[in-house]
């Protein structure tokens, strides 16, 4: 898929095994680790592996500008319906309100909606506010849901960390 958006022409496609060192040296430059290990398993995973998962790649000028993993899950939690899990989504740092990650995640969405998947969830740390004003934008809300979680490092009957 092609599409303009800010004045640059993307390009959007599947990522291929040939884009892991890009993906890892893009997402290196947004979050300031080299991530190598956990980038060459999703997207082995993403590539290889049955369900259904989807890798796109962001392109201008012919080269790697942004992209995203997602993968389908069927039922969560007692729930059956299928829902769409945005793992990951990383742009360019100098390109950033370019247009990237919304090209990226429009052609998410017309992916999902062929398979009729009707929902697309993600999870953003509390203070990536960054971030979450560019998911509010794309027009994701939160969730009727409270994601909760347990340092198991403690024993449950023992003192915990302090708050």
């Amino acid at each position: 898929m092609s599409t303009t958006s800010t004045e640059i022409a993307w390009m959007v496609r599947n990522l291929r095994e040939d884009d892991l060192e890009a993906v890892i040296a893009l997402d290196a430059r947004n979050t300031g680790r080299r991530r190598g290990d956990f980038f060459r398993r999703k997207l082995q995973q993403n590539l290889v592996e049955s369900g259904i998962k989807v890798s796109l790649a962001a392109e201008s000028e012919g080269a790697l500008r942004g992209f995203l993993l997602a993968r389908v899950q069927y039922g969560e939690f007692g729930r059956m319906e299928p829902v769409a899990v945005l793992e990951t989504i990383a742009v360019d740092p100098t390109l950033q309100r370019a247009g990237a990650g919304h090209v990226l995640l429009r052609q998410l969405q017309m992916n999902l909606a062929a398979l009729n998947i009707p929902t697309l969830r993600t999870d953003v740390a509390w203070d990536q506010w960054g971030m979450v004003a560019f998911l509010r934008k794309e027009g994701f809300l939160p969730a009727p849901r409270l994601c909760l979680e347990l340092d198991v490092r403690f024993p449950l009957d023992g003192p915990g960390p302090s708050p």
